[in-house]
């Protein structure tokens, strides 16, 4: 059964020996080494790749759209440049894992979807779209394998979020004018202020801010000296405070899911070092406490309450009859195109939808994520998409056993990133803001932590009996 996980998961896949031997790196990859020899600023070509990487991160909230995709752009020529430059044979860092084969058979599933695309225009456009990020994707699982580097974009990240959830908080208490209407107008909560800071919009703020609020919780056992360490309490506090000010549902859901599985991580870490008793039950303590006071919440805080309970409003409430009725059509477009789907994107979604939709109820996408991957690609890319995330996940618990044993603090932001990506999952399930750049170069930031952490099965194995084996080492 381990030897079937390990397969269905690639676990044991050896990598490093298929690089060695592959044809099509040997004829691509190391085409420039020479240059790059010979060339000062690509003696640096890491540092400028996370100079660019960071330029997304810290622009991310505040500009467009299209900036963002310019500097998607420029990080895709120069993962190009740094690519072709490479050494010709692999080196002991590993710049292909099974995550980046998932990425790729995704993309090649999303080709196939573009070009059997009834709106073949749209769809490549937005395919185009996709390549940028899954390449973004590529460039930070390489850039991330670097901890200092890793703990600079993450620390920049953090700085920014605190940024804009400042100003979030400020739109609570002077208030901000309501740029569309976010609650249902029949709603008690009709006139609360739905805070959306420089994003626009609380839903997009909330799935913004799902990442930092994990992150600065586990930064706080990452930065060292008590000022640091305040510093990311603080970052926690008024990250939280700010996203359960958007009044997102979705961003409640997923902060919650976020949280809870950073701690249940955190404890499994610490577990080796506690004693008998609350290596027991430390977990059901806190995890008890903690849905206690959320219960406490829901009881007490009448706007919490309000708003817990529309969730089970079913079509009574309108944010719920608008989604189950965009859901209803959505469903018939996958019932007509289950395979391979309409093609990726929300411009091939809106040539499409049109011609299922119910009356007043137009949609940019279909407000999930799984639904929307089914409709873009089928059930094939779907059974892709959700193999990604259990590799993902498979080698993050792996990478993070071997960090536990070896006591290396950089788990921590291993166990940020799980947990972050669950929270994202929980949250783009009820709701379409996933796609937005803000969010999605989050999300890949994310699977690109876990993948610079990756190394082979067979390296572990061989690495635990050299350490038991002096003798085999001198």
């Amino acid at each position: 059964m381990n030897l079937v996980w390990q397969r269905l998961t690639l676990s044991d896949l050896p990598l490093k020996e298929y690089l060695a031997t592959s044809y099509l790196r040997r004829c691509s990859i190391g085409l420039l080494n020479s240059w790059r020899q010979s060339s000062i600023l690509l003696q640096w070509g890491d540092i400028i790749a996370a100079a660019l990487i960071s330029l997304i991160y810290v622009l991310a909230p505040f500009v467009s759209s299209t900036l963002i995709g310019v500097l998607l752009i420029a990080c895709v020529g120069f993962w190009l440049l740094l690519t072709l430059s490479d050494e010709p044979i692999p080196a002991n860092a590993p710049l292909v894992t099974p995550i980046h084969l998932l990425v790729l058979l995704y993309w090649g599933i999303a080709v196939v979807a573009t070009a059997l695309s009834p709106v073949k225009k749209a769809a490549l456009n937005d395919l185009a779209t996709l390549t940028l990020y899954l390449l973004l994707f590529a460039l930070c699982a390489r850039v991330l394998r670097s901890p200092r580097l890793r703990s600079w974009i993450i620390t920049l990240y953090l700085h920014i979020s605190l940024i804009v959830s400042v100003y979030g908080l400020r739109q609570w208490f002077f208030g901000a004018a309501q740029l569309a209407t976010w609650v249902d107008p029949e709603s008690p909560l009709s006139k609360t202020t739905r805070v959306y800071s420089y994003l626009g919009n609380p839903n997009l703020l909330a799935g913004y801010l799902i990442p930092s609020v994990v992150l600065s919780l586990v930064a706080i056992f990452v930065w060292q000296g008590w000022v640091k360490k305040a510093l990311a309490l603080t970052m926690v506090v008024v990250n939280a405070a700010c996203l359960v000010l958007t009044f997102s549902r979705g961003g409640w859901i997923g902060l919650v899911v976020g949280v809870l599985t950073a701690i249940a991580l955190l404890v499994y870490w610490q577990s080796l070092q506690l004693p008998p008793f609350w290596r027991t039950w430390s977990l059901p303590i806190i995890m008890g406490g903690l849905l206690g006071l959320l219960i406490l919440a829901v009881i007490f805080v009448e706007p919490v309450r309000l708003r817990v309970f529309s969730i089970f409003a079913d079509r009574q409430d309108s944010s719920n009859n608008y989604r189950r009725n965009v859901w209803d059509a959505v469903f018939e477009m996958i019932r007509d195109r289950p395979i391979i789907g309409i093609g990726p994107g929300h411009n091939a979604f809106n040539k499409v939808y049109p011609l299922y939709q119910r009356p007043r109820y137009s949609a940019l996408s279909a407000y999930s994520i799984l639904l929307e991957v089914a409709v873009e690609t089928g059930f094939v890319g779907l059974a892709c998409f959700l193999w990604l995330i259990v590799v993902t996940f498979n080698s993050a618990f792996m990478q993070l056993r071997r960090l536990r044993e070896s006591g290396n603090v950089q788990g921590f932001w291993l166990i940020g990133a799980c947990a972050t990506l669950l929270g994202m999952l929980a949250h783009g399930t009820v709701d379409t803001i996933w796609f937005r750049p803000e969010v999605n170069t989050l999300w890949w930031l994310m699977v690109a932590i876990i993948a610079s952490y990756w190394r082979p099965l067979h390296q572990d194995s061989n690495q635990a009996i050299n350490s038991s084996n002096p003798e085999s080492a001198s």
